[in-house]
């Protein structure tokens, strides 16, 4: 009914609707464009994480500085490793890249594999994303049980959902993943690919914490660990007892089933002292992870996985001298699995 009625500006109202239009075109935000120009995002995106703030640390990497609903709230920094050409800003021609989460261990960060290994230098990775989040001194990939009433930190939702969803809407993570990690982040490399069928196409444990409830004395070491920094043990997977199913339900050799489909690396020493290790060096962490990582390698065979490959080396302790030549080791499988390089 008013398609027909002329509109008539004054001189002052175009130059109001021309303010108005250029406030608008700079206040509202974009991700990543808004970021790129210094403007953090407002608002919580509607996977319950935003990124807040973005640095540059060095050629090829970029630390994101991530608000999460599922860590009640907290910022917590995400390292990528950019692969060659990376440029999640035009939106025009963005690429989403094929991308490796890679896990740090207990009491690391998520500068951890930068600060420790040659991944950055890694030729066969210039072509990847590489993901490494935050994950807490002892978060254990998991949402934690916290005495039935779960909440913050639930890591494995800031993970396999906020973090996921965003990287992959806004930074050019693509669909096509795999993971790997070392000691806690072995585990939670296991765990991720096993209770998110499908979200990965391949995972490795390097030294990792494969089957937590095989002995006492694993159960008692875990235990050890969750209670760092003065941590309520119970707050994290409840009691091994009471609570057993909450403990199986993140311990990789009662999820060997959801692993047979796709490949699996494995590798660990014995803990004694190996060519990478200081004259005398022993590891009774280590020991207890060979032993959890052989079960876990017999109970795949067991349930019919047919893309295993282990590495367990004899001596060696829990060092990152492993770990570096370990994930060299095991790229082949991964990108292979990626697809990378065909």
């Amino acid at each position: 009914m008013f398609a027909n009625v002329p509109t008539v500006l004054t001189p002052l109202r175009a130059r109001l609707l021309l303010v108005l239009a250029v406030l608008l075109a700079v206040l509202t935000p974009t991700a990543p464009e808004a970021l790129a120009a210094g403007k953090p995002e407002t608002g919580a995106t509607r996977h319950g994480a935003e990124v807040v703030a973005v640095t540059r640390v060095a050629d090829r990497q970029v630390d994101l500085t991530v608000r999460s609903t599922a860590l009640g709230g907290r910022t917590v920094e995400v390292r990528l490793l950019t692969p060659d050409g990376w440029n999640p800003h035009d939106r025009r021609h963005r690429q989403h890249w094929p991308t490796l989460w890679l896990l740090h261990g207990c009491c690391g960060d998520y500068t951890s594999w930068t600060s420790m290994t040659d991944v950055a230098e890694t030729e066969s990775l210039r072509d990847v994303l590489v993901v490494m989040p935050e994950a807490g001194w002892n978060g254990w990939y998991s949402d934690w049980w916290n005495h039935g009433q779960g909440g913050d930190p639930a890591w494995e939702t800031f993970h396999t959902k906020e973090l996921r969803h965003l990287l992959e809407r806004d930074w050019g993570a693509g669909s096509n993943r795999v993971v790997a990690g070392l000691s806690m982040g072995g585990q939670g490399a296991l765990l991720y690919a096993a209770r998110h069928p499908g979200m990965f196409r391949a995972t490795a444990a390097f030294s990792g914490s494969a089957h937590p409830l095989l002995n006492d004395e694993s159960v008692d070491r875990i235990m050890g660990f969750f209670a760092g920094q003065d941590n309520d043990p119970l707050r994290v997977w409840g009691d091994p007892v009471a609570q057993r199913g909450i403990w199986q339900a993140h311990d990789p050799f009662h999820l060997a089933k959801r692993l047979r489909s796709i490949p699996v690396y494995l590798s660990c020493g014995d803990g004694t002292t190996g060519p990478l290790d200081a004259p005398g060096a022993t590891s009774a962490l280590e020991a207890d992870f060979n032993r959890q990582n052989h079960a876990l390698a017999a109970e795949l065979k067991r349930v019919g996985a047919r893309h295993v490959t282990t590495h367990f080396y004899g001596p060696g302790t829990h060092g990152w001298a492993y770990r570096e030549r370990e994930l060299h080791a095991s790229l082949p499988m991964l990108l292979g699995a990626l697809r990378v390089g065909d």
